[in-house]
């Protein structure tokens, strides 16, 4: 979607609540109408959402508009999320919802805050924006992880992402998810989640593995090997369950691997 046209949309869906909701008039007003773009308004939520006693939000803030400016790629990647989120959760009804109160969508563009300050050898302060993403929205993310775009952390909390982490374009991951290593590794350690990927609630998929493109990984599951393109994995320890067809389940968010006949049932990965 193009930037100012997505703009425009945020703009008219704010002046509706406006007059729906009249006691979300002044906040409403702050986040959207008072800004002249999405990157201003983006900053000025991340900013007051981000800050404490200790560091004002107008600092933080200033963080993001260099950020920002310099890399306009996080503002793209940061529209493709909130569509993303938009176009896959059934219970969202307004761009705006998902912009201000949606803590999923919210850590992933802190999170691109720290992994700029990491790349860009600040790494002090991109632990600091970590501690803060962890302690605001109950999720943690290593800076040094890398994030593609059209990504949703549905529900979000409890989600954890080691240093080493990959998650590619349009991946979608429920709550209490693990990408972690497996205890004794140094290095590249941890797994990489290609495109189009869904990762169920409770999942744990630990070491340096690949769960491949299109692939679906089963609510509660503990996944120790890398797992091929287009299968559902579930288990403890995960097994293939079913051969797929390549049908986006991040997009259908389908969840059930019961709903079709298995075709490898109990096969090891």
């Amino acid at each position: 979607m193009v930037k100012k046209t997505f703009w425009q949309t945020l703009q008219n869906e704010a002046l509706e609540i406006v007059k729906t909701e009249p006691l979300l008039a002044s906040y409403v007003h702050a986040c959207v109408l008072n800004h002249r773009d999405f990157d201003s308004a983006l900053s000025f939520i991340l900013s007051n959402k981000m800050a404490d006693d200790v560091m004002p939000a107008l600092a933080i803030r200033e963080f993001f508009d260099d950020a920002f400016a310099k890399d306009p790629d996080m503002v793209q990647s940061a529209i493709a999320d909130l569509k993303a989120v938009y176009d896959r959760d059934p219970a969202v009804e307004y761009y705006l919802t998902v912009l201000s109160n949606f803590k999923g969508y919210l850590s992933i563009q802190v999170h691109r805050l720290a992994h700029y300050l990491w790349e860009n050898n600040r790494k002090h302060l991109a632990l600091f924006i970590q501690s803060r993403n962890s302690e605001v929205f109950a999720v943690d993310i290593h800076p040094a992880a890398q994030i593609g775009k059209g990504v949703m952390f549905d529900h979000a909390t409890g989600i954890v992402v080691g240093e080493t982490a990959v998650i590619e374009d349009d991946v979608s991951i429920l709550q209490s998810v693990t990408l972690g290593g497996t205890g004794n590794e140094s290095g590249d350690r941890h797994p990489k989640i290609r495109k189009g990927v869904l990762i169920g609630a409770g999942a744990k998929i630990l070491g340096n593995i690949e769960i491949g493109k299109y692939s679906k990984v089963g609510a509660g599951s503990v996944v120790l090997e890398s797992v091929p393109e287009c299968v559902t994995i579930a288990g403890v320890p995960a097994r293939i369950v079913k051969v797929d067809n390549c049908e986006r389940p991040c997009e259908t968010m389908n969840q059930n691997y019961l709903d079709t006949p298995y075709k490898f049932l109990g096969e090891h990965i």
